[in-house]
């Protein structure tokens, strides 16, 4: 009975590990956000109903995605992503930070001009669009995600 009692404690400890491990490892995608979570969908459309001209895909987030990162910074904690539009990667690219409880969103517009030749530095010809009203901080992460893409020089 004891050999009984103790394997089914394993098996409990061995599923709580795994669920926690699968949780950890829960990979956002800003492109899948807004469908996931209502709270995540609320304060984007907060942040773009006020903005003007800007395009279906980032005012509905549709486009290609890589993981979404947590970043900590002076105790706050914000979930960070990338988003570009499809086809047109190098030249359209958003970078966007959730706070925490999903209230308050904020985004980097990049767009680079159509036609850029490869020797000419992005950095010096992009345009750049703040989105929402974003602290020093939140900038601070965005444009830290902006140059660590290796093209971005």
């Amino acid at each position: 009975m004891t050999l009984l009692k103790t394997l089914a404690a394993a098996l409990l400890l061995g599923g709580s590990a795994a669920a926690l491990a699968a949780d950890t490892n829960a990979e956002f995608r800003l492109n899948e956000l807004l469908s996931s979570d209502p709270e995540y969908q609320q304060s984007w459309q907060a942040l773009v109903e006020d903005e003007s001209r800007l395009p279906e895909w980032v005012m509905n987030l549709n486009g290609v995605a890589p993981p979404m990162r947590a970043i900590e910074d002076d105790g706050d904690n914000y979930l960070v992503g990338q988003l570009c539009e499809a086809h047109n990667c190098f030249n359209q690219r958003l970078y966007v930070a959730f706070d925490w409880g999903k209230d308050d969103a904020y985004a980097l517009y990049v767009q680079l001009p159509d036609g850029l030749p490869a020797d000419k530095s992005p950095s010096a010809h992009a345009d750049m669009r703040w989105l929402g009203e974003p602290d020093a901080a939140i900038k601070k992460i965005l444009e830290e995600q902006l140059k660590s893409d290796p093209n971005w020089y």
